[in-house]
């Protein structure tokens, strides 16, 4: 049971979503075998307990048939039959929260059944329930074609050549969805090809993009929003892209289902990024604007929480940009969306943080002693925390065995990537370098100053470092 599809699936849904499936099992439109229904309740008790045992078929199967002998081969067709009505049900549910999805089938239905007297209303229908639709990504132009081309039909436009048809509508849907989704999976191409060097064919692409620029596409923000993404990731010296997509997601962002309009940031974000390793502070404001209209629109949120690594990167941008005041309320109003294992690591970890850019150093090394992440990643993050903290409250002897201690725990961690390995190395080697050099010694701090510099492996906070050998002369 534990490795079949079924129980799989199964285990996936909350109490709501098994009452919805309940209810679709009982209805004899959908099921009228009742053993299934009665499969499917011993399926959901044996969920409901610890599952140190595996499920027993021979146990149900009395449940369902008390008079009967066991059957496998029947008891497989029962499991096959469930798995076939809740893969239906999981597609009903797509189709009744879709009203396009609805409307599309309704015209066709209609078509088929040569009801002409419902041709009209049906078209009212159909288009009722389009305007219902909350998002509207490139995919809302296929289904308007498909109604389109199925008013078509039901109009008999072929045979009535002197009435002006819907022709015109029909093409220019099925464009605005293709040259939409050209654009979508070829950012992806885009994206992919920073890490890996593969080679993809991809058609047409030079045509669409020229197509764009002789055309007015503003008011198709599935079409003007990819394409100012395309022009931002391949001229990146043109900031102005950057700042009609921001115009441009302000404006939109609510047409897009959530994992869509989180692509469309995470570019934004990404952009910000790179200029923020530049050295740009205008993009460390910018990456502030954009995490606040994330959050806004809660689109990185998952189940409606807020995953930890989101959570420590908007509190670490606030920081550098001096908001304390922000990332206090943040962690104060957003540490409860934390997932419920997450919460309290991660809670005590940001305000440390907090604390130390705010100079409270004894509070902040209070709270990073009782830290203790089992994720690598954290972990390496908080004990660099901690290094920072013990050297700015002079606490030279706890600081060294501490960094033999984190050498020790990187070299160990094989999977650690190379550059994140080489970023906590430098850490370690330049706060070495630093203690030993008395205040005063001008050629030495210019010479360990020109060293980071210079390096391109950089050390983790190096703008931190470059702090602390200033503060030398």
């Amino acid at each position: 049971m534990h490795n079949s599809k079924l129980y799989s699936i199964l285990l996936e849904f909350n109490k709501i979503e098994q009452n919805k499936l309940r209810k679709y099992l009982v209805s004899p439109y959908f099921n009228k075998n009742e053993a299934i229904i009665g499969l499917f309740e011993e399926i959901l008790k044996y969920l409901a307990k610890e599952k140190s045992q595996e499920f027993n078929k021979e146990k149900a199967w009395k449940k369902l048939f008390p008079s009967k002998n066991y059957d496998d081969v029947r008891f497989r067709k029962l499991n096959s039959d469930l798995l076939k009505l809740v893969e239906g049900f999981l597609a009903q549910q797509v189709f009744d929260e879709n009203p396009l999805h609805q409307a599309t089938y309704l015209v066709e239905a209609v078509g088929k059944k040569k009801m002409a007297k419902l041709y009209n209303s049906t078209m009212k229908t159909a288009r009722r329930l389009s305007d219902q639709q909350t998002h509207k990504p490139g995919d809302y132009y296929y289904y308007q074609y498909k109604i389109e081309e199925n008013y078509y039909e039901l109009a008999e436009f072929e045979l009535k050549r002197g009435r002006r048809s819907n022709v015109e509508k029909i093409a220019n849907n099925l464009d605005r969805f293709y040259i939409s989704e050209k654009l979508k999976f070829y950012l992806k191409v885009l994206s992919q090809k920073q890490f890996i060097k593969h080679e993809y064919t991809y058609l047409f692409i030079e045509d669409i993009i020229k197509h764009i620029e002789t055309h007015d596409y503003e008011n198709v923000p599935q079409i003007a929003i990819y394409y100012q993404i395309v022009l931002m990731l391949t001229d990146k010296e043109n900031k102005t892209y950057y700042f009609k997509l921001k115009e441009l997601l302000n404006k939109h962002v609510h047409l897009f289902p959530k994992s869509e309009a989180e692509e469309m940031y995470t570019a934004a974000i990404n952009y910000c990024i790179g200029y923020i390793n530049k050295g740009s502070m205008e993009f460390l404001e910018e990456l502030f604007y954009i995490n606040e209209a994330v959050l806004k629109n809660e689109i990185i949120f998952v189940e409606g929480q807020l995953l930890p690594w989101h959570f420590k990167n908007f509190v670490t941008v606030a920081q550098r940009l001096g908001k304390y005041k922000w990332a206090e309320n943040f962690i104060e109003v957003y540490g409860t969306r934390l997932p419920s294992e997450f919460q309290e690591t991660t809670i005590s970890f940001n305000k440390a943080r907090l604390m130390f850019y705010q100079k409270k150093f004894g509070e902040a090394i209070i709270l990073l002693q009782t830290v203790n992440y089992e994720d690598v990643s954290d972990n390496l993050d908080t004990k660099s925390l901690l290094l920072q903290t013990y050297y700015e409250l002079d606490e030279i002897e706890p600081m060294i065995s501490l960094m033999e201690s984190l050498r020790t725990y990187i070299n160990r961690h094989k999977e650690i990537p190379v550059q994140r390995r080489k970023n906590y190395l430098n850490l370690i080697r330049f706060l070495k370098k630093i203690i030993k050099i008395n205040p005063g010694e001008k050629e030495v701090i210019q010479k360990l100053k020109n060293e980071v510099k210079e390096m391109t492996g950089i050390a983790a906070n190096k703008a931190w470092i470059d702090e602390k050998i200033e503060a030398l002369y």
